[in-house]
């Protein structure tokens, strides 16, 4: 059976879509695309339907890493279907656990902030590029790509 994984962001147009293509670009790299299923969400509804930001794809292209997912909001059925959820801040990780708290019955799904899985930096979060300059993509590219190796080693041993 699959592993699940859910990446969740705010908006779902930055991080948690790039998160999403990295993980799945880098599994594809070690020939694990098939133990496997991504997929990526933001806690508000703002973006859904729309590409990632423009940046944001350009600067992963340039890393040769496609984004395509469009935005959507996470639902509560998420917490049934993935069997991890990686959030990127900890305003995420607070409205993720504050919607699963609805749920009539326990989850199965565990919510871990990504950043726990980064072996090669100090963040305590994954800043959200949007506001910043283009460098700010290509940093949290950056974050990402380590928290993702990280996390791929970690899971593929189960």
């Amino acid at each position: 059976m699959k592993k699940k994984v859910l990446f969740v962001c705010l908006g779902n147009i930055c991080r948690s879509p790039a998160a999403e293509a990295i993980f799945l670009f880098q599994l594809r790299k070690q020939e694990l695309l098939d133990r496997f299923e991504a997929d990526s969400a933001g806690t508000g509804g703002w973006h859904v339907g729309r590409l990632a930001d423009s940046r944001m794809r350009k600067a992963a292209l340039e890393r040769g890493i496609i984004i395509e997912s469009r935005a959507r909001q996470i639902i509560l059925e998420d917490f049934e279907k993935f069997d991890l959820i990686l959030t990127m801040d900890n305003s995420n990780l607070k409205d993720v656990k504050d919607l699963s708290n609805q749920l009539i019955t326990s989850s199965k799904a565990k919510i871990i902030p990504l950043v726990k899985y980064a072996k090669n930096n100090s963040y305590m979060e994954v800043p959200d590029p949007y506001y910043g300059g283009e460098r700010g993509f290509a940093e949290v590219l950056d974050l990402l790509e380590d928290a993702i190796n990280g996390l791929i080693i970690e899971i593929a041993k189960t």
